[in-house]
């Protein structure tokens, strides 16, 4: 149905654009133009000014039949870094990775393709297709900063496809965490370490012992933590006055991540406190829990899309968060599909374009009204 030499200059040009979160101005321009030409006129919404982008996230409704309930497609216009100066190698096989240099851009500009061209296959086919609306969003990555701006009050949608995973095609997640992230500063008092150590109170020793004694890594079947930094001190013959910890919490059960959080604070209020210290905490929730039920009809939908495409749909649950949280929360029932990314947020990510053009005509078929397809 779609044309692999399409789908693969789609790509190619798509992530020649530098387009790093929260500067994802000139995706925006493109990707505007590119769904023009098929008749798709893409608004750009306010979000920027709460967000800090350059841009704001890019929205249509396409009127279709109306037979069928509308659905909502979404990905993400930005990239991680390094993002500058992308370039599409390709191998025979299909195969595309980047020069080396960089990462490739195919989380999440795989799934940005995919959905063009499904929906330029509509178009020019004149295939009947239900209401679709669609959602570009900027600053994905970070923690869904465009998803949380857009004004969800347009979204006719109960459910949702979003095109943001690595994996197999045909790979669906159906469940994601709650992301806790926690700053603490444990405030304690400098000494000379040498000639009156006794009058100081070190907080790198309170922020240690605390560490020491808290649960990280895998807590249990749904619940990860980890401490990934820890700043402080000003001199070695200094006793250390502050002293700043920083990590992060993730849990698919909501109550878990918080209950832990929570541990964590008391942890770390107590050690301060019976050292002479303090402690003072911050915690944010960057994305909130959400789980798809097996049973809802955007996963027997895409059961059964993926099947006529020949590829069998597999669900589980991930500790990735993606637009996807954000939409549950609003309402929107979803998955967050493989859309041939791997290796992301490194210089070795790569694709497959004959997968791209496979997740393409599962679109398709979830969108049009045709079985014949």
């Amino acid at each position: 149905m779609v044309r692999y030499e399409d789908v693969k200059k789609t790509f190619t040009d798509l992530v020649s654009i530098d387009s790093p979160s929260l500067h994802e101005e000139q995706m925006v321009e493109e990707i505007k133009k590119l769904f023009a030409e098929i008749g798709i006129m893409l608004c750009e919404d306010d979000s920027a000014k709460r967000t800090g982008s350059t841009s704001g996230n890019l929205y249509a409704y396409v009127k279709g039949d109306g037979k069928k309930t509308p659905v909502l497609l979404a990905a993400h216009l930005d990239t991680v870094m390094p993002a500058y100066g992308k370039k599409a190698v390709f191998a025979a096989d299909g195969t595309v990775k980047s020069d080396g240099t960089t990462v490739l851009g195919a989380d999440d500009l795989a799934g940005v393709t995919e959905i063009y061209h499904a929906m330029k296959y509509l178009k020019e086919n004149q295939i009947a297709h239900r209401d679709v609306e669609l959602l570009f969003t900027v600053s994905e990555e970070l923690y869904c900063k465009g998803a949380k701006a857009f004004d969800y009050g347009r979204i006719k949608s109960k459910s949702a496809y979003v095109l943001d995973l690595s994996g197999r095609i045909g790979d669906a997640a159906y469940a994601a965490p709650t992301i806790l992230s926690f700053c603490v500063t444990i405030n304690g008092k400098a000494a000379h370490a040498g000639f009156c150590p006794e009058e100081g109170r070190n907080a790198i020793a309170a922020a240690a012992k605390a560490v020491a004694q808290l649960p990280q890594g895998r807590i249990d079947d749904v619940t990860t933590a980890n401490i990934g930094m820890i700043s402080g001190g000003s001199g070695v013959n200094i006793v250390s006055e502050q002293c700043t910890v920083q990590g992060e919490i993730r849990s698919l059960k909501h109550e878990k991540a918080v209950a832990l959080a929570k541990t964590y604070r008391e942890q770390f209020t107590k050690v301060a406190q019976d050292l002479g210290a303090s402690a003072e905490w911050k915690e944010t929730v960057d994305i909130q829990a959400y789980e798809t039920s097996l049973d809802s009809d955007v996963v027997r939908e895409y059961e059964k899309a993926a099947s006529g495409a020949g590829v069998e749909a597999k669900f589980f649950k991930t500790f990735g968060g993606s637009d996807n949280n954000v939409f549950f929360q609003y309402g929107i029932e979803g998955i967050v599909m493989a859309c041939s990314m791997n290796n992301v947020h490194s210089c070795k990510e790569y694709a497959n374009v004959h997968e791209m053009v496979t997740m393409t005509e599962i679109l398709i078929r979830i969108l049009a009204e045709r079985e014949d397809l």
